[in-house]
């Protein structure tokens, strides 16, 4: 557990659901896609705490939810050894800047160090420059060699059927 006064980064917890889903759909709503959102707090209660699909970090501020990670770990065949895909980072709008949302990633970093990841890797969408900045001003880097590439809903069904 990283702290700093009245700021704590943890594991999150089952209890924490409502509020990881609340700070989703306040992420959706700064990236202009709220119409996305179609987690639910049973869904993300299976997927994060039964199925263990993904990991989640809280971050809080006096006792108050005010950012969370969500971050799964991917494989490298190049590597022989699993990264870690950030697939969420998000800090309220009125904590930015103040050093929260480093040390969130800092702890996502943590567990990378600890499972011998090789990578730490994630998107982010082209005219979020502040966020670019940031992850920059960390060292990371932006490859711009590689292409992102989705498939959904009936998409997926279309192939899985062929």
């Amino acid at each position: 557990m990283i702290s700093n006064d009245s700021f704590i980064v943890r594991e999150a917890k089952e209890e924490d659901t409502r509020a990881i889903l609340s700070l989703i759909i306040e992420l959706a709503a700064y990236e202009k896609m709220e119409n996305l959102v179609t987690a639910t707090e049973d869904i993300l209660k299976d997927s994060l705490f039964h199925q263990g699909t993904a990991k989640a970090l809280i971050s809080e501020f006096e006792g108050r939810p005010m950012g969370y990670a969500i971050y799964f770990f991917n494989f490298s065949t190049f590597t022989g050894k699993a990264g870690i895909y950030l697939e969420d980072i998000y800090v309220k709008p009125e904590f930015r800047g103040r050093g929260y949302g480093k040390a969130l990633l800092g702890r996502v970093a943590q567990e990378a160090e600890t499972r011998d990841c090789p990578r730490m890797e994630w998107s982010c969408l082209n005219w979020n420059k502040p966020s670019i900045t940031f992850y920059e001003s960390l060292g990371a880097k932006h490859l711009d060699e590689w292409r992102t590439y989705r498939l959904t809903g009936e998409d997926i069904r279309k192939l899985a059927g062929e």
